[in-house]
């Protein structure tokens, strides 16, 4: 499986998110660097085929297709759409994650579960004091229970502290039991990483076939091609940041969700591969 990300933006001149183009592939680790509090999450939103860009074309075996890619794809610890809620003790963050995987949900399951990771005893500890390390393990592997995942898009695993070797491992050893691995991370992290050579970190934004917006006449239209956005003439548009969160929150428990044609959304009857709730960690 192959991700493929040509020239996405989001927002009027790319304000949301930049221009951009990587590509992440099964069997292998790489990162994709995206900074300030908005732009991780807008990325692992697009990268995960959660959010249709404004402009450039985002494809899964060179083919574009939200909905296979959202299927396939589990977006984790995302700010704001996906992370857990700090003061939720890591077995009820397990317990959840359980029941959208359709296993055992249970406390008693939770605590089963996280014994054969190794981190019983941290049941009663809230998430947001869990270390960084083992936060990534256990929301990865919760990622991976769901039926159908084959990559995993890791959001902005540095803000929570630490060194990055720790999780930058554990992506990969995701890598190679398979999955495609995509990590968001910021200038900070990307240096120490590259530093730590034995690592072999690579850059998800390395060279991309450049991006054919024309097709033929009679060729059916790509469920994700986007145009460039240009502001109104009568300059009432409403702010982009505004606009782009406004999309981010629709992602939530409470959100109406985005009609897929439009907005490559998740639709009601995939809600159980693609809805986020607010303690969940893979969408």
């Amino acid at each position: 499986m192959r991700i493929t990300l040509q020239e996405v933006s989001k927002g009027r001149a790319g304000q949301a998110l930049p221009s951009m183009s990587l590509e992440f592939h099964s069997g292998a680790v790489r990162f994709a660097l995206a900074e300030t509090e908005q732009r991780p999450t807008v990325l692992g939103l697009i990268a995960s085929g959660r959010m249709k860009p404004d402009t450039g074309r985002v494809t899964i075996d060179d083919t574009a297709n939200p909905k296979e890619l959202r299927r396939r794809i589990a977006l984790v610890d995302a700010p704001d759409v996906s992370d857990p809620h700090p003061d939720i003790t890591l077995a009820g963050v397990v317990g959840e994650e359980l029941m959208f995987a359709g296993v055992g949900a249970t406390p008693l399951h939770a605590r089963r579960w996280l014994t054969q990771l190794g981190y019983n005893e941290l049941a009663a500890t809230p998430i947001g004091n869990i270390d960084p390390a083992a936060r990534v393990r256990i929301l990865c592997e919760l990622a991976v229970l769901r039926d159908g995942v084959d990559g995993v898009v890791l959001v902005a695993p540095d803000r929570h502290g630490g060194s990055p070797d720790g999780w930058w491992r554990i992506a990969g050893e995701f890598a190679d039991r398979g999955y495609a691995m995509l990590v968001i991370i910021g200038g900070s992290a990307a240096v120490a990483l590259e530093r730590m050579q034995e690592f072999e970190a690579i850059n998800a934004s390395g060279p991309v076939q450049p991006l054919v917006l024309e097709a033929p006449a009679d060729a059916e239209p790509d469920p994700w091609v986007a145009e460039p956005v240009e502001a109104p003439e009568n300059g009432d548009a409403p702010d982009d940041t505004r606009r782009v969160e406004a999309e981010l929150a629709e992602t939530a428990p409470d959100g109406p969700g985005f009609d897929e044609d439009s907005a490559a959304a998740p639709d009601p009857a995939a809600a159980s591969d693609t809805d986020t709730t607010e303690n969940g960690a893979a969408r």
